[in-house]
Formats: C-alpha cells, structure tokens, sequence
C-alpha cells in the first residue's frame, strides 16, 4: 500500500544539496555492443564456448544480419531464418563476486540465450527488451555468450505453438536477429532489479511526481526501487534519492529511513520530498533530469542507478488534452516502429534518431503514434530528448483477438509498461489498433493501474466510440475519420494515406510524372498513391483542415486531433509504383517533401496557430512558356503573389489554409509571396528563387554531436546536391552521382527511384537536385574520405576522421546515446491560453422526427448510434427543442456516408428558414453557417436525394470495411444523422 503523501513528507529525510554524486557506486554498466560474430546459419554446436567461429563476419550491434533488405526488397520478401551472434567477453577482476545481468533492447522474432554453453532462456515476442540473471554462468577469464535467433514470419511460441498476431507481412518489417542494443549490468548481491519484467520477473526503479504546482515550478518528486537481497544475510539498508538538472547540477536530495532486508527478499523501497524551481518537460522542450536512487549499507552505497527523467502534468478530459495545464490538440504522424532507413533498417545510431525524430518536432508535430508493436528504447528515449509525445501499442495487428493471443498481447503491454515507465514522452498506452471489447479495455486499463498508477498516461485504443467504452477507456478515434466528444479525447490514429514520390514535383517538372499515374491498386485506380509533391501537400492541407475546424474552443464536443501515416517513407506495404511506402513528408533519407511544410505551417501552435508562416508549393525552375497554377500554404488571413517585384494579386483562398494563384506564366526571378493578418498587416513571407545551370556538386556531411565514433556502427549522413554556379540547389536536376569512399569505412549508400531503388548502389540519381548516402564507420579510427562525381558536373569530397572507441576484454563504457542534448527549443509550457473561444455549443434538451424513431440518438454523444429516416417518406427532419432561447449562427453534423455524400437539407429556426443546400463531403463533421436567428426550436429537413458525386474515395490494403461510412446501408432517400450541434457566437 502507498503511503500518505504527509506520511512520505513526514517519514523523508532532507539532506543538503551540495557536493556532486559519485561515479556509479558498485554498480557498472556496460556497452555489450562491440565484438559479435554473426552467421546466417545453423550450425549444431554454435551455443559450445570452444566453437569455431574465425570464419563469421565481426559485426557491432545492433545489426539486423538482413539489413541489406531494408528498401531493397518488399517486406514479403525480407529474408527469414536462423542465424546466431556470438561474443567473448571478460568480466573485470571482483565482477564475479556479485550479480551480472544482460539486458538485449530486443530480438526479432526470438532468441535463444547462451553463456558458456549453458542455456540461460528464450525470448520470443520480437517486440520488448529482455534479460537474463548470467551469474551462475560465468567462468573466470574468457566467456562466451551465444544467441540463435529466428525470424520466420510464421514462428510458433515453443510452448503453444501459436503465432504471433503481430508477425505480420503487411506492416512489421522484418529486420532480424539482434537489431537493437545489448548491456551488462554487474551490481552488488544487494542490488536495485531491472525492470525486465517477463524474463527475470523484476520492476525496477520507477519515478514520478505529484502535486504539481506549474506555474511555481513546484512537485513532489518520488522514487521507489525494487531491491533484491541476495547477499545471503540481512541488510539495513538507507535509500537516498538524488536529483540533478540537465547541467549535472544537484537540486534535491532526499532519503528514506533505513530499513532492515532479509536475506533472499525482495522488497520495494520509496522515498519523496517536494522539489521547487522545476523545469517541466514539454512539446518541443526536452528537459530531463538525472535521479539517482542509492542503497547504502552502514554509510557506504552499495549500488546506484541513474534513472534518466522528466516531470509533466496531463489531463484528458472534456474532450481535451491538456500538457502542464495547456490545452494541445495532437498533430502529428502515425509512424512504423522499425522507423528504418535503408540499407540499414532500424540500427542507427542514437544521434541519427535525434536527427529524425527532431525534424518531425520542427515540422510542428507534437505526438508520435507508433504502430502495432511497442518502440525500441533508443526510439523513446530520443522522443524524450526531443521533446515529442509518443502513444505506445503493444503488439497487435488489425483486430481484437481472444485466448493465447490476447495474452501475447498482455504480456507485451506489461514488459513495455514497466521497460518505459519513466519516459516522460509517453502519454498513451494503446491496447489495440483496433477497438478492443469493454472487457479486454478494462483489463488494459488495470495493467496500468498496477504498473504505472502515477505515471499520468491515458489508457485507451482505436474506436472506443461508444458511450459505454468511453466510461472505460480514457481516449479514442478512428483510423481515417474525425471523432468529436465533450467526454474523453478523440483523435484520428492514421489520417492520410495518400502517397507521393519525392522524385515528382508536379505535371510541368521533369521527368513529367502526371500526377496519379501509376499501377493499379488490388485491380482499382491507385491515383491517391502516385501523386505529385504538389498535389501530395495540397491534399495534406485539405485533410487537416477537417480536424482544425472542430478544435479545442470551437464548442462542448470538440476533435483533440490526429496523426498523419506516415513521417518518413517506409518499408512496409505498398500501393504505388516502388516496393515500399511513399506516403512519408521526408523520404527515407530524412530529405523533406513539400508536405513536411505544409505541416509546419498549420501545425504551429498548441491549438489555434501562434505563428504565422508562409510556403510556397514546389519550385520556380520551369521551361520558357510555362504556365501554372501557384499554390501558397500559408496561416495569414490574406497572400499575395509577386513575381520579380510584380504583385499578381491576391490569393483565392479554400480550406483556411490554400491560397491558389491561377495561370502564372513562369519567367526567371523571384516569387514572393506576403501574408497579411485581419487588419492588413504583414505577418509571414516566403520566397523561391530561379537557380541556374547545374554546375557542381556540393557534398556536406551530418554526424553525432561527438564526430563519428570508430565503433563499426556509427554512421555519417552525407547529403549530396547539385548546385549551380553561386551554389544554389537547382531543384529540376536529375543527374547521376557515383562515389567512390576510401578509408576505414562502410559504404551502405542511398536509395532513389529505379531498379532495386538503387540502394547498397556507388551510383544513384539525385532527385529534385539533392540525395543522401550513409557511410558507416568501422572498428578501426582513421580518416575517411567520400568523393562524388557527375557527367558535366566539377566533382566534390567530403573528409571525415573517425575517433577511437576504447573496448576492453569485449565490454565498452561509451554508450550510443552519450553526450546527446535535449531540445529545448520551444521553451516552456507557456502560461497563456493556447485557443481563443469561436463559438459556444447551445444545448438540446429534446428531439422529435417526423417519422418517429430515436431522435435522442443525434445528439448523445456517442457515434455508434444514430437516427434514419423512414425509407420513403417525404422531406423527413427532427425538430430540436433548445434548452434556452438563443441567436444561433451555426450547426455542425456527422451524417452517414459523411465522406461519400451530400445531403440537400433545409435549416429553420422558429419556422424562418436559414440554411438551405447541399452538405459538402468531409472525413466526419460539417459545419453549416446560419442566418442568425433567435429562436429555441430548430428544424431540419431532407429536401431531395443525396448526390454522391465527387465523393472522397478511400481504399484499404488489408480490410476495406474500415473505410465504411454507412452509406451502402443508408438509401439516398433517407436522412441519417449520426451527431448534430448548435452554436451561438461567444
């Protein structure tokens, strides 16, 4: 049981914040990455220490062994099978005294764990990070650890022989064997557990705060430790908790009174205290702390663990997600959990994952929903660093599942809770991609009351819409459409499908890819997966524009947002016309698109923009003769074009956020475009320029903030442009760059559109005048140098020195992620409010139908029910009884078939009609403007068929019945209202 926050702050003793922590007391954590050998085999005797493996390739985790299939190949066709790693390793003298543990990030799809030939376990979910107590295992001197690993798509748990639900062609890239980090923890035989939950049965250190007081900087900080004695008799143990800033400075320290542990116990100790003058952790504003949690026996400490942290306060409700006490609405991406690259999948180092993860904070995103299966360690922790939400699954697929499955799936959320439940990025547990019974929601719901009740994150799933899941579950929505609710959030978990090559601007670029070509799709036009940069941004904008309507401030049932699938290009299932996902706003290589700044400048602010910007879509390098429509992105209320100092005029404005400019003739120069606020002042600008003839290449290299570490898995990101004679990009060039690299390094190259997308390729295009290639670096320090050359083009090199890792007997103290900064560019939860009130729901207090029916079904909160019309009767229509006279000015309806039809209705207030026309199609609500009129009753009437023309056309590669609207079950003779609302000014 918990103490009382009084009996804490009673029982806590204070000490004085001075002097600095020691290093790690009796407790060392090694980097277990360096010096495996790896074979794509299975031969009988590999567990045996004596085995002969001279002629395997040396390799640096993490390493997925088929890396070479990342982009390279379908995800169907990611090669599958055995393969074992194996290490020597040597402890250092007095290690054996005590406990040493591994900790494996993760294994896909299972491993098998050996120490000197003896047989430590088996992991075999492919999902969570996992651990083995090696001490009784080890010998003096030399050890052997040996892994055997196997990613069959169709892999059966040993013990059931059932599959697993996620191993899933469609979705889970395949990159397997030992694709994320392993450590070695050697501790006292009085030691603080890992929290490596399904293998060695342990929690850990769990830390959080309470109390808050933001605008004062103020909580209570708590620690609680799993502690195991094993040292064979009892311990009385003190348990002091230290706190330092990101500057390494102490802040807090604070202690438990000491406490008595019997030999073989294991026993959870907890201390607190309340912390002034706290940074909290925040979008875009990455602020951690370093907790140090210490036993100490007799004065002395006995063991240590560093819990890297972060302190936030979160609140769901009312439809809204608040942050520090701030209303934020989520825009952000669906993202795949493998997050790859090519050539190399998802074991990049560290930095590279800043790298990435941080171009979608700048793009203005705010949250990361991963999908399907949990994240990878260095995946959370660089969201943490840069100040990004994160939604973390378990393991599923498309459904909710029963028996053996269903405890797959629990067993993985329980591994995830406890492994992340420190990580301050995190605000959701997902627990399915699919909505879940009541039964299995609430079972979901208990898991993070047991193992993180204080943790402030909201456990939910897909759907949840009903009224009696939203009394469950904590947030909701759907795949594709906008959800609105006045109880708990509802957002859209992968709004956008649409696809775009990153190689084809738009009609008038080279190579002249009509926008929508391509091959069909299961035997269906598959436009909306071979678009255009151009047309790829704009559809961007219009499907935003549905969510940014019915924001926080815009009345009681409001949408808390939606995630965009996907950030960046991925190998998973494909519609257009390469072997992967084009439907990224960067490409593989982190190379933006146009929709990345379409993004940025809708997404700048918490809810109602802050910001202003301005882009324009595409380039301004055409040939002579060309005209074209100019589309500028932009948050002012009001754009003009110019065109070298020339005003064309104003912008035709649609979706708030599109400003088209019709039938430019192109001539070289500069375009500019100007926002204007409401009052005719200039707020944002943006401006593209002509770019000459290709004349060079520009090589410019990217590495960690520490240079590129001689660890044999580090890699440099090299970018490559072809620039003209003053050094800018030209936009249209296409040409074809072959490098060659010298130097202790690996080249695993780039990936472009053409024949095996030329990835592992020394020669491959650049698209829209800009590529990227990675190198990665070996064991072995020395200089590296990357030259590029091109037809016609004076050529460039790029020179990198790559810096010694020292490793010892196998074990390293440097660690990928070391010496990485936090983010903290935004600065602050600001303490002002993030939206201003732009209408004011008036209740309803009655309906009536014409035709009889449940009328109550409209506006009851809950979008699994509604109310239709009698097939066949004339002008059907409920009238609404307002609970107060009021001057409404406008109504917001859900209908059936909201993406497919349009309804002719008529709107009367108090009988005088204000409303009259067809509803536009949209991905859930509309939003009808009225005549203002006061009145208490409003009545709305069918007037004629729905039309179905131009209706918003969705396919589904894996089950289209998740795209139905309703509409096949609704005659176009029949008004059908899921949810109606009505407003008056505030």
């Amino acid at each position: 049981m918990t103490p009382s926050p009084s009996r804490l702050l009673a029982c806590a003793v204070l000490l004085a914040a001075c002097g600095t922590l020691p290093a790690q007391a009796a407790r060392t954590v090694y980097n277990f990455n360096p010096g495996w050998r790896l074979a794509v085999a299975d031969p009988p005797d590999a567990m045996r220490p004596g085995f002969d493996d001279a002629s395997w390739q040396a390799v640096t985790l993490p390493r997925a062994w088929n890396e070479d299939d990342a982009f390279g190949r379908d995800i169907v066709d990611h090669r599958t099978g055995i393969a074992w790693y194996r290490k020597r390793f040597t402890l250092p003298a007095g290690a054996a005294r005590g406990k040493v543990f591994l900790e494996f990030e993760g294994a896909r799809q299972a491993a098998e764990v050996y120490v000197n030939g003896k047989r430590l376990g088996l992991h075999e979910n492919g999902v969570t990070a996992f651990g083995f107590d090696i001490t009784a295992a080890l010998a003096p001197g030399e050890n052997v650890v040996a892994v055997r690993t196997d990613n069959r798509w169709d892999y059966r748990e040993a013990a059931t022989g059932q599959r697993y639900q996620w191993a899933d062609r469609n979705f889970n890239a395949n990159y397997g064997g030992l694709p994320k980090n392993v450590r070695l923890h050697v501790t006292d035989r009085l030691y603080q557990t890992l929290p490596l939950y399904s293998t060695l049965g342990t929690t850990g250190v769990y830390v959080y705060a309470r109390e808050f007081d933001i605008a004062a900087g103020r909580a209570t900080i708590h620690a609680e430790s799993e502690v195991r004695n094993e040292s064979g008799k009892a311990r009385t143990v003190t348990y002091e908790v230290r706190l330092r800033d990101r500057d390494g400075k102490e802040v807090a320290r604070f202690a438990a009174p000491p406490r008595t542990i019997a030999a073989g116990a294991t026993t959870t100790l907890h201390a607190a205290a309340p912390v002034r003058g706290l940074h909290f952790w925040s979008w875009g504003y990455g602020y951690l702390y370093d907790v140090a949690t210490t036993l100490k026996v007799d004065g002395k400490a006995v063991d240590t663990v560093v819990t890297r942290t972060g302190f936030r306060q979160t609140e769901f409700n009312n439809g809204i997600v608040k942050l520090n006490g701030r209303a934020l609405q989520l825009k952000g991406y669906a993202q795949r959990t493998s997050n790859e690259w090519p050539a190399v999948g998802m074991s990049v180092p560290a930095w590279l994952s800043d790298y990435s993860n941080g171009l979608a904070v700048a793009s203005n995103a705010n949250l990361i929903r991963w999908m399907h299966i949990a994240p990878w360690r260095q995946d959370v922790e660089s969201l943490d660093r840069v100040g990004m939400l994160q939604a973390m699954p378990a393991g599923d697929s498309e459904a909710d599942v029963t028996g053996r499955r269903w405890e797959q799936r629990i067993a993985v959320m329980t591994d995830a809770m406890v492994y992340y439940r420190n990580n301050p990025s995190i605000v959701f547990f997902e627990a399915g991609n699919r909505g879940v019974s009541a039964e299995h929601m609430r079972e979901m719901k208990a898991l993070r009351d047991r193992y993180d009740p204080h943790g402030g994150r909201a456990a939910g799933s897909r759907e949840m819409l009903a009224a009696e899941l939203q009394r469950i579950a904590e947030y909701g929505g759907e795949m594709l459409y906008i959800n609105k609710s006045a109880r708990m959030p509802m957002w859209a978990m992968e709004y956008s499908r649409d696809e775009a090559a990153r190689k084809f601007w738009d009609d008038w670029t080279p190579p002249f890819h009509k926008d929508g070509d391509g091959p069909p799709h299961k035997g269906q036009s598959a436009a909306a997966y071979n678009r255009n940069m151009d047309s790829h941004a704009i559809e961007n904008v219009k499907r935003w524009y549905d969510y940014w309507r019915e924001r926080p401030g815009t009345g009681t049932r409001v949408s808390s947002g939606g995630v965009n699938i996907v950030f960046s290009d991925s190998n998973t299932h494909h519609r257009g016309a390469e072997n992967y996902r084009r439907s990224g706003e960067v490409d593989a290589m982190r190379i933006p698109k146009d929709g990345y700044y379409a993004h940025q400048v809708m997404w700048d602010g918490w809810v109602d923009v802050e910001r202003p910007r301005a882009h324009i879509v595409g380039h301004w390098n055409y040939a002579p003769g060309t005209v074209k429509p100019v589309t500028v992105i932009s948050s002012a209320e009001r754009v003009d074009l110019y065109l070298n100092g020339v005003k064309l005029g104003a912008g035709r404005q649609s979706e708030r956020f599109l400003f088209t400019f019709d039938d430019v003739a192109w001539q070289p120069g500069e375009l500019r475009a100007v926002g204007y606020d409401a009052g005719g002042r200039q707020v944002c600008e943006a401006r593209l320029a002509t770019a000459g003839a290709p004349a060079a290449l520009k090589l410019t290299a990217l590495t960690g903030p520490r240079g590129l570490r001689a660890d044999g898995a580090d890699l440099a990101l090299v970018q490559v442009e072809v620039v003209d004679a003053q050094g800018r990009r030209n936009p249209v060039a296409l040409d074809t760059v072959r490098f060659d690299l010298h130097g202790p390094a690996e080249w695993r190259g780039g990936i472009a559109q053409g024949p095996g997308n030329h990835v592992l390729a020394r020669a491959l295009p650049v698209e829209g005048g800009v590529n990227r290639v990675l190198v990665r670096s070996t064991t072995e320090a020395g200089r590296v140098v990357l030259r590029a050359t091109a037809d016609g083009l004076a050529p460039a090199v790029v020179t990198l020195d790559t810096l010694a890792v020292k490793v010892t007997g196998g074990l390293a103290r440097e660690f990928p992620a070391d010496g990485l900064p936090s983010n903290l560019e935004r600065g602050p939860t600001p303490a002002t409010p993030s939206y201003r009130v732009s209408r004011v729901s008036v209740p309803i207090a009655a309906a009536e139908a014409s035709g009889g029916g449940d009328a109550g079904a409209t506006f009851d909160d809950d979008e699994t029910t509604k109310w239709s019309s009698n097939p066949g009767e004339r002008n059907p229509a409920v009238t609404y009884r307002l609970t107060e006279p009021a001057t409404l000015t406008e109504m917001t309806l859900k209908l059936a078939g909201w993406r497919e039809r349009s309804y002719p209705l008529r709107v009367f207030v108090d009988g005088e009609q204000v409303w009259s026309g067809s509803t536009p199609k949209s991905l859930g609500y509309v939003t009808l403007p009225l005549a203002p009129r006061r009145g208490s009753t409003v009545r709305v009437e069918l007037n004629g068929e729905a039309d179905e023309a131009n209706a918003i056309r969705l396919t589904e590669v894996a089950n289209q019945a998740i795209a139905d609207t309703g509409a096949n079950q609704t005659p176009k003779g029949v008004l059908s209202i899921v949810e109606i609302e009505f407003y008056r000014a505030p």
